[in-house]
């Protein structure tokens, strides 16, 4: 059998679910997919799932550092960003900023983690 890869699922360190949820679901658009708690009051953890990108989201000391960062690159940033605005957000209003490879928009989330979600310039 060939050696191949997938898609990375990357996990990402959360602290309070609460937060969690009205940030990546009730803002950022994401569904849940599956929860996991190896009994009631154990940390969750989750992946939720947005047209094809995949996040694991977790409470578990050990899984994820907070503060990585996620190089997403996507199609239809401006409409992503428009979307965001006009849901808007307490604490957050991202932008988008032209980089040498692409536009770029940055969201951080609660816990400290930052995915730069990237429309790469047609060459």
């Amino acid at each position: 059998m060939a050696i191949s890869f997938e898609a990375p699922n990357p996990v990402l360190r959360i602290f309070d679910e609460a937060k969690a949820r009205e940030f990546y679901i009730d803002w950022l658009g994401f569904s849940v997919d599956w929860e996991h708690r190896f009994e009631p009051g154990l940390p969750l953890y989750m992946q939720i799932s947005r047209n094809g990108l995949l996040l694991h989201l977790s409470g578990h000391h050990g899984d994820g550092s907070p503060g990585i960062v996620i190089f997403q690159p996507m199609h239809g940033l401006a409409e992503f960003h428009a979307e965001l605005t006009a849901r808007g957000y307490h604490s957050l209003r991202p932008g988008i900023v032209a980089q040498d490879w692409g536009k770029e928009m940055t969201i951080t989330d609660p816990f400290g983690n930052r995915i730069r979600f990237c429309e790469r310039d047609a060459h």
